[in-house]
């Protein structure tokens, strides 16, 4: 139930909705009033509210998971890049929530109660994991904010210059702060969150006048730059600093001081896509705002690449360009922190992160440095800021891990041809990239595929035409029949005649011969009753077989053939001449078969063998790319055997 007190001050109502407020502000002279068990005392007036063009106000109405909720209360709190404000809210059933607004997030979080021991601020390190509420989170953001002032009703005692340290930590999509603003005169308190779309919670009664987070303003707000006075102008909500093109020097936009100045005399590089220039990518349109060149050294080498930071036009957000040596791509914040893998990764000494069911491996660590800033960023950005960053790849998706002292971010960037950044832009030719860049595709794996799919294609065509052609040739069996061959008979023996009616390129004289444990070598003659055309061919047949030790074994075969080549047309005959063992005195029975030839077996071993080259040759190849890839990572391929003993 409400409950309303008379402002000592001036004498105005002062209403409080929720039974978990103790502090009000008077809207009309700003006195803070405390109420505790129904007694109310002055503790002067609150400090003025610094502009901050928000859309929020007091009073304004959402919904959130069907419930509808009021915005009762504000506090507004400084940190070294900016401003953030904490909206209370009270919803319709008496639950309690706040929404937290900055850099154009909104995070609605709930204030729960957890049975761990909650670490000391000053023992916290950005990135470490920590056990909150039965669930593992990584710290990402430590702030030692401060209170500007506060708003409406509040739970708890605020104040301009009341100290905030708070820490954010992060489980995947779900969110957690722990604020330790009560200092030694309580604990910690925890709340448990998640990013909600500022659109989804269904505003009403939003303040007049303020466009929509992320939405270019309606009227640029002009400024001059801190270092040489040159023109500056901001055009989109949450700029925190903006780049000088004149003298590279950074200014605060609220405050119009200096943030850094250039390391230098002269701009170490022009962007290729001029500041302003909009462009339609991949169904959005996007607007270039900034710009900055980082470098990094390494073994006393300097590599340096470009950022460019994209307004959406159509709807809230901002996105990332990178280039470096003409490689680009498209980037963006992640709201979620990806999670390690318990798996041994052989290219990856440092492990594998796991992420939108990818397997992302480590590629590379290393320091950067920002040299040079134009254009508006929606942080502190300043020349000689330095980060740690962790690249992990899996092409052609590249995650990268960026700590500073108190802060830990991740990204997610997607390789992009320079044609497709070209024709966005409308930039006309952009340079050829060189070498082979870490998450880039590799040119040669589609191809790979291609020809691996072709491979099999004609590989199970050859085989089928092979057996179509092997169905054919029982067809066409030109002499079948059982001879006996007799023992010391000079005499040969004849086969039927046949005729062959057309040339044949191949002529197959089958023989299987009644043998066990004994051999018979054959002379064969193919005649020509018409011309007297005779060829000769010879096979000899054998066949063993026993045991031995209890194990059956044997060698040899009772079947074998014999191929004449280009037999012209005509009535043929075979005469068979036998010989074997002296010692035998029982003829051999022999089946006779004369059949076109065709095509051999041997031919598939030799397709197999002549396709096979081409996906041997593109898997070389793709392999020569990936060495070229993890040459420039931490983690350098030099053969299959190195990569092996990884």
């Amino acid at each position: 139930m409400a409950r309303t007190a008379q402002c000592p001050s001036c004498g105005a109502p002062v209403t409080f909705r929720s039974s978990a407020s103790i502090l009000a502000v008077c809207e009309y002279c700003q006195t803070t009033l405390l109420n505790l068990q129904g007694n109310i005392e002055d503790l002067g007036k609150m400090a003025a509210l610094v502009e901050d063009r928000s859309p929020l106000q007091l009073g304004a109405e959402g919904r959130y998971q069907g419930v509808h909720f009021a915005l009762v209360g504000r506090i507004q709190l400084r940190y070294g890049e900016g401003l953030w404000n904490e909206w209370h809210l009270l919803f319709d059933d008496q639950r309690t929530g706040w929404l937290s607004e900055a850099g154009g997030e909104y995070v609605l979080s709930f204030l729960e109660w957890v049975p761990e021991a909650i670490p000391p601020f000053a023992s916290l390190k950005p990135g470490e994991g920590l056990v909150l509420g039965q669930r593992t989170w990584t710290v990402t953001n430590l702030e030692n904010a401060e209170c500007v002032a506060g708003e409406g009703e509040l739970p708890f005692k605020v104040g301009g210059g009341y100290p905030a340290p708070v820490a954010d930590l992060r489980a995947g999509e779900r969110l957690a702060t722990i604020d330790y603003s009560d200092g030694e005169s309580g604990p910690p308190l925890v709340f448990f969150g998640q990013v909600v779309d500022f659109s989804s919670l269904g505003w009403n009664n939003l303040r007049p006048g303020m466009p929509l987070p992320g939405a270019p303003t309606l009227k640029a707000r002009a400024l001059r730059c801190a270092s040489c006075g040159a023109p500056l102008e901001v055009r989109h909500e949450g700029i925190l600093a903006v780049g000088c093109r004149q003298c590279g020097a950074v200014t605060d936009p609220d405050t119009e001081k200096l943030i850094s100045g250039l390391k230098g005399k002269d701009a170490p590089v022009q962007p290729r896509i001029p500041l302003g220039k909009v462009g339609s990518f991949r169904g959005e349109k996007l607007e270039v705002i900034g710009f900055m060149q980082r470098f990094m050294k390494v073994e006393g080498q300097r590599y340096d690449w470009r950022e460019y930071l994209l307004a959406r036009v159509d709807k809230p957000g901002y996105r990332w360009l990178t280039e470096y040596d003409g490689h680009w791509n498209v980037a963006d914040v992640l709201s979620d922190v990806p999670s390690a893998m318990n798996t041994r990764y052989r290219t990856s000494p440092r492990g594998a992160l796991a992420y939108r069911e990818h397997r992302f491996d480590h590629f590379q660590s290393y320091g950067a440095e920002v040299e040079y800033v134009i254009g508006e960023f929606t942080w502190r950005v300043q020349v000689g800021e330095k980060a740690k960053l962790d690249d992990y790849v899996v092409p052609p998706l590249l995650l990268t891990r960026e700590a500073t002292g108190k802060e830990v971010s991740w990204s997610l960037a997607e390789y992009v041809p320079h044609e497709e950044i070209s024709q966005a832009f409308g930039l006309g030719t952009l340079p050829e990239p060189r070498g082979v860049y870490a998450n880039q595709p590799s040119p040669v794996a589609d191809r790979h595929r291609r020809v691996c799919r072709n491979f099999w294609i004609f590989f199970i065509i050859g085989v089928l035409l092979q057996l179509g052609l092997w169905a054919l040739e029982q067809e066409q069996v030109l002499v079948r029949e059982s001879l006996a061959l007799q023992p010391g008979v000079e005499q040969p023996v004849l086969s039927k005649p046949f005729v062959v009616e057309s040339h044949l390129p191949t002529l197959v004289v089958q023989n299987q011969a009644g043998i066990s444990n004994d051999w018979v070598a054959l002379d064969l003659v193919l005649v020509n009753e018409q011309t007297g055309e005779a060829r000769h061919a010879s096979q000899e047949l054998s066949y063993y077989w026993g045991t031995d030790g209890g194990e059956s074994w044997s060698e040899g075969s009772q079947e074998g053939d014999v191929s004449f080549r280009d037999v012209p047309p005509g009535t043929w005959r075979l005469m068979l001449e036998p010989e074997m063992d002296p010692g035998r005195y029982q003829p051999i029975s022999d089946t006779l078969v004369v059949r076109k030839g065709g095509s051999s077996w041997s031919n598939i071993i030799l397709l197999f063998l002549f396709l096979a080259a081409f996906p041997i040759y593109t898997r070389w190849r793709m392999y020569a790319f990936e060495v070229a890839r993890w040459a420039e990572s931490d983690h350098p391929k030099v053969s299959e055997s190195d990569d092996d003993d990884d």
